[in-house]
């Protein structure tokens, strides 16, 4: 039987259109036998000619034995494709999944038998998402993406039968835009085929989903409808605190880089022209916020902590790029005074401040025989407790920062330099220069100029349209125009970012990322001709304003003020000794490290994160990479 929902059709007809993986010259051979067959007569020289026994009832000349067979009847080519498929999907369930997949739900051969069968529509399912917690939209067997969440849900309401629920490739499944591991959309697009006969379908989908994910609208389309080739373009925003603004500390590893190179090439009072009303920001921190605390301390502690936050702002990388020296940080330090000691494991301070793990003790791993053991406190040593003091202070201080309007036109101009076609071949991976594809469009990218003010820190959203993106590309973007502006680089880098010379470019934190919306309008008309409902977010307006304040925006700010997400990006970029971003001191270009191929260099692991070059989930836009 078919893998579809549709009633029974003629064999030739039903291999052609229902056989997802079939190559059109094998449909061919199998649908079109016949007509070829009837031309031949035509011409005196078909294969009736030639065979007048030929078994009529055999239309698809299917071969029923021959030299040395069994005299059995053979697969035809659609059976081998559904078998062939099957094998495959459970070789790599067994294998990479170990026997269980989000792709595909099982149901015993009487479960199957036994369900009505009902047709299947193409349809446009218009959802919303807050991205934390999932490895991408884009489902796979393996890990936990928004699209597994929605292949579960429609099984479970009807919408995706029990035949066709071992494979979301039955129900041809394609997403408008991909979006990354923990990145956010208000609004984007599936189109799929589901059985939509139920007027309250969409209502029973979301009774299965969470709270964080939401299908707005089913709209039927035309068969040969795909959201991904349709989509004309895409809107994203972009939150981060305004304090990614900030000046590198000057006795970070960058922000001497810069500060020597900038006096080294005659530019530091151009440079300090640039930092403008910030470029004092960290003296007055230093005077008014950590020394009174210094000074509270023994002379022994405070020697110690100095020590330590020397260390930590001044460290090398080893050959395997790892810090040579440790990095602790007040927001680990303050999550395990926050996290219940049975749900973590306990831990230990060594004499340098380092928190090393111990082993852990979990309710989970008690049994009926062994009663919990006792809980781990947690105790600081007085130099650890210092030391938090001090790296609290400088966090409090930056998010008591408040941008300027000067700040945030200088952010203006460094995003107006995207505007336009241009080569980003070095802000996304796997791309040389020469690649056609890394040429991308961008229509429009603006920042706010009214900040938003969550608790104590100050937010800045972006919003970029554009044709389409590649993986890593806007938080790449991103990242470039930030460190322009807080590092007082010339804007000039950004088209010199274009050229072939390859320089790395960080990812800025996927946290503050999320797709709008998607934009329809080419078909949106064709679908007017045609008398349809066109692709449009905006009867929704009020219900999407409301999810992302509650799911996305909320999660956002909530994370950022856990983890701070944001503080300990820049920090690894402005403390870690390496060569690699050198390009935005006065030094430009020729003072960074130059990559020369992508596929085989070994890059450093603790810039593999801030480089992206081990992709954490999928591209942005589902553009090909």
């Amino acid at each position: 039987m078919a893998a579809d929902d549709t009633p029974p059709v003629p064999a030739p007809a039903a291999a052609a259109d229902s056989v997802v993986e079939t190559t059109n010259a094998d449909s061919n051979n199998v649908a079109d036998n016949g007509d070829r067959s009837d031309r031949g007569q035509k011409r005196g020289r078909g294969r009736d000619n030639r065979n007048p026994n030929r078994d009529r009832n055999n239309p698809n000349n299917i071969k029923t034995g021959g030299f040395g067979s069994n005299k059995r009847d053979f697969q035809s080519k659609r059976d081998q494709v559904q078998d062939n498929r099957a094998a495959k999907r459970r070789k790599v369930i067994d294998g990479a999944a170990d026997g269980n997949s989000y792709m595909s739900i099982p149901f015993s051969t009487d479960e199957i038998a036994a369900e009505e069968r009902r047709p299947k529509r193409k349809v446009a399912v218009l959802i919303g998402y807050a991205g934390t917690g999932y490895h991408g939209i884009q489902i796979n067997h393996k890990e936990k993406t928004i699209e597994g969440d929605l292949f579960a849900a429609f099984v479970k309401a009807g919408a995706i039968s029990k035949a066709n629920a071992d494979d979301p490739k039955k129900s041809s499944l394609v997403r408008c835009a991909r979006t990354d591991k923990g990145v956010h959309a208000a609004a984007n697009v599936l189109s799929l085929k589901l059985i939509v006969e139920d007027e309250d379908i969409v209502d029973k989908i979301n009774s299965h989903l969470p709270d964080q994910i939401k299908v707005w609208g089913i709209q039927r389309v035309t068969n040969g409808f795909s959201c991904y080739q349709a989509c004309d373009s895409r809107w994203y925003e972009y939150l981060m605190p305004s304090y990614a603004l900030l000046p590198p500390q000057p006795q970070s590893f960058l922000g001497k880089k810069i500060i020597d190179a900038a006096k080294e090439k005659g530019t530091y009072n151009e440079y300090m022209d640039r930092l403008d009303d910030v470029k004092n920001f960290w003296e007055e921190v230093e005077k008014n916020d950590i020394q009174p605390i210094l000074e509270k301390m023994d002379p022994e502690i405070r020697a110690e902590v100095i020590r330590i936050l020397h260390d930590t702002a001044d460290q090398e990388l080893t050959d395997d790029g790892e810090p040579s020296k440790p990095n602790t940080d007040v927001t680990k330090d303050v999550e395990m005074k926050d996290t219940p000691a049975e749900e973590t494991a306990a831990t230990e301070p060594s004499k340098d401040g380092e928190v090393v793990t111990t082993e852990a003790t979990t309710e989970a791993t008690t049994t009926e025989t062994q009663p919990p053991a006792a809980k781990v406190e947690r105790e600081f040593t007085p130099v650890e407790l210092a030391v938090r003091e001090v790296k609290a202070a400088y966090v409090a201080a930056k998010r008591r920062y408040r941008v300027t309007a000067p700040r945030l036109e200088k952010l203006q101009e460094a995003l107006n330099q995207y505007l336009g076609t241009h080569n980003f071949h070095n802000y996304t991976i796997l791309k040389s220069h020469t690649d056609p594809s890394a040429r991308r469009h961008i229509k429009s990218f603006q920042v706010n100029p009214t900040p938003i003010r969550i608790n104590d820190t100050e937010w800045l959203s972006l919003k970029v349209h554009g044709q389409s993106f590649m993986m890593h590309q806007i938080r790449k973007m991103v990242a470039m125009a930030v460190l322009i502006v807080r590092c007082g680089a010339p804007m000039s880098l950004v088209n010199e970012s274009y050229g072939p010379r390859r320089i790395s470019i960080p990812k800025a934190p996927g946290l503050g990322l999320m797709l709008e919306r998607p934009v329809f309008d080419v078909s949106n008309k064709k679908f007017k001709e045609l008398g349809k409902e066109p692709i449009d977010f905006g009867k929704w307006d009020k219900e999407i304003q409301a999810f992302k304040d509650e799911h996305i925006y909320k999660r956002m700010f909530e994370l950022e003020e856990k983890e701070n997400s944001f503080h300990l990006f820049f920090n690894q970029i402005d403390n870690f000794r390496t060569d690699y971003f050198l390009w935005v001191t006065p030094g430009g270009i020729e003072a960074s490290h130059e990559r020369s191929d992508r596929t085989a260099e070994k890059i450093p692991k603790a810039l593999q994160a801030e480089l992206g070059d081990e992709a954490d989930g999928v591209a942005e836009d589902g553009s090909s990479n």
